[in-house]
């Protein structure tokens, strides 16, 4: 059989193959502690599934039009001005089957064949992958642990070239869990300025799983709010992982190029998940605090079992729920029986030895460190940081 060429320029997510792994060996029997993945373990708060039930009796089971239902991209809009202080009509927004697909028609719509797109590491690894589909450059800009993940005007000021047609970065950022104040976004925003040819994708998906207080967007400066891309959605603040509603707010332009995009892929997203997520982004916040002081605590737990391993680097993550270690240091060590060449060979050391998933850090564009999730109970948290600990300790 021969497939499409396009299938060779991309792999699968590394980190859904190593919950995959994860899976498999606890159907095997062993007790997996898993770190992979992504997913508050929270169950979506009552009202809004109240919300869905309602919205199957009253009859919306139809298909939606295809950049959304109006209200829900009013509800978006209002959502944007009370928490984000942004400007946007219903005309700039469009609903989709969660944020990867906003970030994919976004990517889709703009990159042609040559294109140049910068993107600071550690990212997410969709972001490259959508890239290589769409036949762009990807131009990556490694951000150390020393600098907590984060990119500087100088690094994107000597990245920018004629070529250059879009940047895309997170905050708070999958995987580090590195948070941009307003004072770096606007450093940002002002190389930005210089070069009108360059858009800027925001991936603003943990905008709630924020420790700082205050959730800024690189969107509120005047001089490029034309060209930000602002993608966000249900799945990580609302635990709405699998209702798959994203969004994306954008230009009106952009905006009518990612329906076009839609309209063939997928048509209007789910209509009982987009009735929920109205009264999700409308009504009483509450219980997205308590998830994320749940979240902060489990932060705090993980952090302090880490930076107490020898040879663990770690940096201080003020938002989403990931731990991004260095563990270069351990490069070169072996326990006796297993020898330690790099992070995948660490991950996988820490899965078989440890029974502990976690993902390796290349998935992210920094091959010197390994992601955890702490998005599942304390005791789990507790049980596996024991794990890590014997096990590295064995490595010298």
């Amino acid at each position: 059989m021969k497939l499409a060429s396009r299938l060779n320029r991309i792999q699968e997510p590394q980190t859904i193959r190593m919950a995959k792994l994860a899976r498999e060996l606890r159907a095997q029997g062993a007790n997996i502690v898993d770190l992979s993945l992504g997913e508050p373990d929270f169950i979506t708060p009552k009202h809004i599934c109240e919300a869905a039930t309602e919205a199957m009796t009253q009859g919306y089971t139809k298909y939606t039009p295809v950049a959304g239902m109006p209200e829900l991209r009013q509800a978006i809009c209002q959502k944007l001005k009370r928490d984000n202080n942004l400007d946007y009509s219903p005309e700039e927004i469009i609903v989709s089957t969660g944020a990867k697909q906003s970030l994919a028609n976004a990517i889709l719509s703009l990159i042609d064949p040559g294109d140049e797109v910068i993107i600071p590491t550690p990212y997410w690894v969709t972001y490259s992958a959508l890239v290589d589909l769409a036949e762009g450059i990807n131009k990556f800009i490694p951000c150390p642990i020393e600098a907590d993940f984060k990119l500087n005007p100088q690094q994107l000021e000597q990245a920018i070239t004629p070529q250059t047609k879009l940047f895309i970065f997170s905050s708070p950022c999958n995987p580090s869990g590195s948070v941009y104040t307003k004072e770096e976004l606007a450093a940002l925003a002002e190389v930005f300025s210089r070069h009108p040819q360059v858009y800027i994708l925001s991936d603003e998906i943990y905008e709630y799983i924020n420790y700082t207080g205050k959730h800024e967007s690189i969107a509120q400066f005047s001089s490029i709010k034309n060209r930000v891309l602002l993608v966000n959605g249900m799945s990580k603040g609302f635990a709405m992982t699998g209702w798959r509603v994203g969004y994306l707010a954008a230009p009106k332009e952009i905006v009518q190029a990612c329906e076009k995009l839609q309209g063939q892929f997928t048509s209007g997203t789910n209509s009982i998940a987009q009735r929920a997520s109205i009264v999700a982004l409308t009504t009483d916040l509450q219980p997205t605090k308590e998830m994320t002081k749940a979240f902060h605590e489990r932060r705090n737990f993980v952090m302090d079992a880490l930076s107490k391993m020898p040879h663990v680097k770690v940096n201080d993550p003020q938002g989403a729920f990931y731990a991004f270690p260095d563990i270069s240091a351990f490069f070169g060590k072996t326990d006796g029986e297993t020898l330690i060449k790099n992070d995948e060979d660490l991950s996988m050391y820490l899965l078989h030895k440890a029974n502990v998933s976690t993902v390796n850090g290349e998935a992210f564009g920094s091959p010197q460190c390994i992601r955890l999730s702490f998005a599942t109970s304390l005791e789990n948290l507790k049980e596996a940081m024991k794990r890590m600990a014997q096990a590295l300790s064995h490595l010298k």
